[in-house]
């Protein structure tokens, strides 16, 4: 049965004592592995997701419900994220969690909104697109997210993972780092991106969008596509057409359109052609000789990666896809 837990101490403890119930493994040397998946509640396909990979694989799996005021910097924003917990904790449940970290605003936050005093920096990271459109967010997602490590990761020897949607691409690429740079004893796991019949990204945020909303925001992710299918071709990407073909689409207010390295989140400079084993990638028609190219060929990452960040109607979207050049790209 899962446990709701709203205090670290309670959850600790809680935590201890399924370790305690679990088997003896047949072999003395394997050691438990607990899975986390963080979440802020409003769940989705796409947690059920991430829920399913972390039952598969770990021995006890445990979430976090909590919408964490740090990373919003809209305040309206923050009021309105949907709220459920009853029905987050049953989805939970019906996915295979061992226990939730359910935390009030007191019980992560003492003293909030003066404190924490102390909070975790994306660095120059965090600055980046997402982080320049909405300042302070990375810092605030790697502040609640090592909290949450902290508190939720289990007593040696055993082992310890969390789960993240790849939805969330800079978020994951500042924690990936933040886990190596910290030397935190965390696995950091990631799900593809959920997406729905047409195409949409799933999101919390989709509850709040009206059917005309809907049929605009569908211009996102039907840009990234656009992009992925000129990759796989060999064609040129014309990043800048797209941008303004989404600039003059009514109902969307884009905020940026551009193609990074998956790994640093530097932008892959118009005319830029990235060299990797499959094939080359180019990223926009340029006038004149290539002005850089991707410093190595990564065998598990792909040549670039496009993101995408928009208002429509009364949230803000973003999406991302992965693109990829084929054998016989030219």
């Amino acid at each position: 049965m899962t446990r709701v837990l709203t205090t670290a101490r309670d959850f600790r403890q809680a935590l201890a004592e399924s370790l305690a119930k679990l088997p003896a493994p047949a072999d003395p040397s394997e050691t438990p592995l607990v899975s986390l998946v963080p979440t802020m509640g409003a769940l989705h396909s796409g947690h059920a997701a991430l829920l399913d990979s972390a039952r598969a694989s770990g021995d006890i799996v445990v979430a976090s419900i909590f919408v964490n005021p740090l990373q919003f910097d809209d305040d309206a924003d923050y009021q309105h994220y949907p709220r459920s917990l009853e029905q987050d904790a049953e989805l939970m449940s019906a996915h295979g969690v061992d226990l939730i970290f359910a935390p009030d605003l007191q019980e992560m936050y003492p003293g909030y909104p003066e404190g924490p005093l102390v909070r975790v920096t994306a660095g120059e990271l965090g600055r980046k697109w997402e982080g320049g459109f909405r300042p302070g967010h990375f810092d605030g997602v790697a502040t609640v997210v090592t909290k949450l490590f902290t508190i939720m990761s289990p007593p040696a020897p055993a082992r310890f993972e969390a789960w993240f949607g790849e939805k969330d691409a800079e978020q994951l690429a500042v924690i990936r780092r933040m886990v190596g740079d910290l030397n935190l004893p965390v696995g950091i796991r990631a799900v593809p991106i959920v997406r729905d019949e047409n195409g949409l990204a799933l999101s919390s945020r989709n509850q709040r969008l009206s059917a005309q909303n809907y049929d605009d925001a569908l211009h996102l992710s039907r840009a990234l596509f656009t992009l992925a299918d000129r990759a796989r071709e060999g064609q040129p990407l014309d990043v800048q057409g797209l941008r303004e073909q989404l600039k003059a689409t009514p109902g969307v207010g884009l905020d940026y359109l551009v193609v990074v390295d998956p790994l640093n989140l530097q932008e892959l400079i118009p005319g830029d052609r990235v060299l990797t084993s499959s094939g080359v990638l180019q990223c926009a028609d340029g006038d004149g000789a290539p002005q850089g190219m991707l410093d190595a060929v990564r065998r598990d990452a792909p040549e670039a990666l496009a993101l995408i960040a928009a208002r429509v109607g009364p949230v803000r979207l973003i999406d991302n896809m992965e693109l990829r050049a084929t054998a016989s790209a030219t």
